[in-house]
């Protein structure tokens, strides 16, 4: 893994010499930590500029302009004349490739998961986990590096982190073995998920004392998202933030757009923008918890988008249809590819997951409106793929489509 870096990193201007900023990457999950710890920060009084794929945000209102750097540096100008003088980046193996991490200074870095996607755009595994390490090897001298104990990925980065770096770890055993624990460790003990949200009772850790012992709840519905809450506490209390402020900001952090976002119940009818085999697994599994108290089933339309990263739409297939009762594959922004050639391979895949009934319909909104009448009021049905998008891309052409307004549509007309 190259160690190129320079510390310390220049302010990216003179109004953000001031500020305390935390990165985010990883491959999942980088959107919903950032949301989540945004909110810790607004609930101990501090504004806060937000960087994510869904916005920027200043003070938690959403800002709507191009994902440019010169956005970037408009609009914290705009957010430091406010009083900002923190900010939460989502930042991807893209940007950090590029060069981001030297171009903005991070003072904490968050490292969510590793799984297989974008690898393609990077030349292979390493390179891609190379990209990310980016954001640790820039880290402000000092710093923090938050890192998932349960993903081996994370030891990698440890290897080559500055030895002046505060190292934390955080973790939840859906995941996999904790490979890291100790005195700097936030885990989970257990979860509960329902279709109100998650509660997470934390293991008994010194750095979970700080926030106190009753569980975390967080309106967000998913042990993933326990996860995401971890991560984005440990990044709180290294900026130094009070357990209870913490605390106060997960359970008051908004559902995210396209977040396992449940748009309707009876059925419950969930969109998600799931678009790896380890993101698909964890909210089919989800899907699966909310389903299986009532007696009820679990249908999933999903797909694969085109152009990159053919070789993840078997395994994507695979893990759906290893936890689903009934997949629907369906187009996923196909790109310049056929369709039918992507649908084919994933359909493939969810074969041999051995458990789902698979259908195709190469239409996204009539898999969507066919799920939904199919569909029992104690079943589950789980839109996957593109979650708060609202277009469709094929053929250079990008189509106005939203899976929650066509879900929605759908409810209505039945």
């Amino acid at each position: 893994m190259p160690a190129e870096h320079t510390r310390p990193v220049d302010a990216a201007a003179p109004w953000a010499e001031g500020w305390r900023t935390v990165g985010v990457t990883g491959t999942n999950g980088k959107t919903s930590t950032t949301a989540l710890l945004s909110a810790a920060l607004r609930a101990a009084d501090h504004g806060v500029f937000t960087v994510s794929t869904l916005s920027f945000a200043i003070d938690g209102a959403p800002v709507q302009a191009p994902r440019t750097w010169a956005s970037l540096l408009e609009l914290g100008a705009r957010a430091a004349a406010g009083g900002c003088r923190h900010a939460v980046i989502e930042i991807t193996s893209q940007a950090l490739a590029r060069g981001y991490a030297r171009r903005w200074r991070y003072d904490v870095g968050v490292f969510t998961n590793l799984a297989e996607d974008h690898i393609e755009a990077h030349g292979g595994l390493e390179d891609y986990l190379a990209a990310k390490a980016q954001l640790f090897l820039n880290l402000s001298p000092g710093g923090a590096a938050v890192l998932n104990a349960h993903d081996p990925a994370a030891l990698l980065i440890e290897r080559v982190l500055p030895d002046d770096l505060e190292v934390i770890w955080f973790g939840a055993p859906s995941r996999g073995p904790q490979l890291r624990g100790g005195a700097r460790y936030l885990g989970a003990r257990a979860i509960e998920v329902s279709a109100r949200g998650t509660r997470i009772t934390l293991t008994d850790t010194p750095l979970a004392a700080r926030l106190g012992p009753a569980p975390l709840e967080i309106p967000l519905v998913g042990d993933v998202f326990a996860e995401n809450a971890l991560a984005a506490a440990c990044a709180a209390l290294a900026l130094g933030l009070d357990g209870d402020a913490v605390r106060r900001g997960l359970a008051r952090c908004p559902v995210v757009p396209g977040r396992f976002e449940i748009v309707h119940t009876g059925p419950t009818i969930a969109v998600d923008y799931a678009h790896t085999a380890d993101a698909l697994a964890r909210v089919c599994e989800v899907a699966r918890s909310l389903a299986a108290p009532l007696g009820g089933r679990v249908i999933t339309v999903f797909g694969a988008g085109g152009g990159a990263d053919a070789g993840k739409r078997g395994p994507m297939g695979e893990v759906v249809g290893a936890r689903v009762d009934r997949a629907i594959v369906t187009s996923d922004n196909p790109r310049d590819e056929d369709p039918a050639t992507i649908a084919g391979a994933v359909a493939a895949g969810c074969r041999a997951g051995a458990r789902a009934e698979v259908l195709v319909e190469l239409d996204r909104a009539a898999a969507i409106r066919r799920a939904i009448a199919e569909a029992g009021a104690r079943d589950v049905v789980l839109i996957a793929g593109k979650g708060h998008e609202t277009g469709q891309l094929a053929r250079g052409v990008t189509t106005p489509f939203s899976d929650r307004e066509v879900a929605l549509a759908a409810v209505a007309d039945a």
